[in-house]
């Protein structure tokens, strides 16, 4: 991790999966989310709690960057989406435990699960693209 193309990726990431989530979550399951009200922490609450979120989602990424670089065969960013979506499918597949416990309904986990596949083969792609190994 001592390797300046592993914090620049992982803040590239990081950043990317933040404007991300906005889209999906902020803009195009917003309606979805609206109708769900009653079973969601109240949107002050939530917004108070929001540092929560944040820090958790960079650990993911700073986890997702650096398991990348221990497995690193320099095979360009087709690489990176193979990975991408490999710990997509690993972290998304749990969303089926969500729709199970509490009363969702089914578009909105297979949206969960859909956009988090995409959202990690995106950033596997973005970071196989900028990481390069140390040379020392």
């Amino acid at each position: 991790m001592n390797n300046k193309t592993f914090w620049i990726g992982f803040v590239v990431v990081f950043v990317v999966m933040q404007a991300y989530g906005y889209v999906v979550h902020g803009v195009m399951l917003s309606d979805t989310y609206q109708s769900l009200a009653s079973i969601f922490r109240p949107e002050a609450e939530m917004m108070d709690m929001m540092w929560i979120m944040t820090v958790g989602s960079a650990l993911v990424m700073l986890l997702f960057c650096y398991i990348f670089t221990q497995g690193y065969q320099g095979k360009g960013v087709a690489e990176g989406v193979r990975y991408g979506a490999l710990m997509g499918l690993f972290i998304s597949i749990p969303v089926v435990d969500q729709y199970v416990v509490y009363p969702l309904p089914g578009d909105l986990a297979v949206n969960w699960f859909l956009t988090g596949v995409i959202g990690f083969i995106i950033s596997g792609a973005i970071f196989a693209a900028i990481y390069k190994p140390s040379t020392t």
